[in-house]
């Protein structure tokens, strides 16, 4: 099979995360940047721009290098379905840098393609439980910070000190909902469920 092309693909978590590490990697491997794909989101599964773009223009005898093998995905299973559809379907090489012995080109006997799809089924069960303790450790934290008082998302917002005289106003078309939108610095919906709360406490139907 003739090598047709080389590509590197990136991921960070996060756009507050820097992928220099990487693209170095990938830089001393002389991939042009134009052939190396970067995504700033979450591995937990393939649904990302920049790695679906990369898989349509991958073809038979094309190279891949990924840093780490937690790099193309969080999720045990799929990274498996990946490697297997990259693989076998596309027929693509694929080179972990991090672990020579994930490296598609060599030993593609029997015995190595038993021994480098063993290894990456440890691997991805390694990355998928990290995933899955980071998500406990998360739950636990948030559960921690409630029981302590914090609140978690945005701010709640007040109806103003004279809410009721402008509901009046605002029923007997005196403001208009734009006008009572912007007195009360409220968007549509928080007005009205402060509305309905309002006649609520009050006994009343609006």
């Amino acid at each position: 099979m003739i090598l047709l092309e080389i590509y590197g693909y990136c991921r960070v978590s996060g756009k507050d995360q820097c992928e220099s590490r990487q693209t170095f990697a990938m830089s001393e491997l002389h991939i042009p940047q134009s052939h190396v794909f970067i995504d700033k989101q979450s591995g937990k599964n393939f649904n990302r721009p920049a790695y679906k773009t990369l898989v349509e223009k991958l073809q038979a005898g094309d190279l891949l290098y990924i840093k780490s093998i937690d790099r193309l995905g969080r999720n045990y299973e799929d990274i498996q379905n990946q490697w297997r559809m990259l693989t076998k379907e596309k027929g693509v090489d694929i080179s972990v840098i991090d672990i020579p012995l994930l490296d598609t080109r060599l030993n593609k006997d029997l015995m190595g393609t038993f021994i480098a799809d063993l290894f990456l089924q440890i691997l991805s069960f390694i990355a998928h439980n990290e995933l899955t303790t980071i998500r406990q450790r998360q739950r636990e934290g948030i559960a921690a910070a409630k029981a302590r008082g914090i609140r978690f998302g945005r701010p709640v917002k007040d109806a103003p000190n004279n809410f009721s005289e402008l509901l009046r106003r605002w029923g007997e078309k005196q403001l208009s909902t734009d006008e009572i939108l912007e007195i009360c610095g409220m968007g549509q919906a928080t007005f009205y469920r402060r509305r309905a709360e309002y006649f609520t406490i009050k006994g009343q139907t609006p």
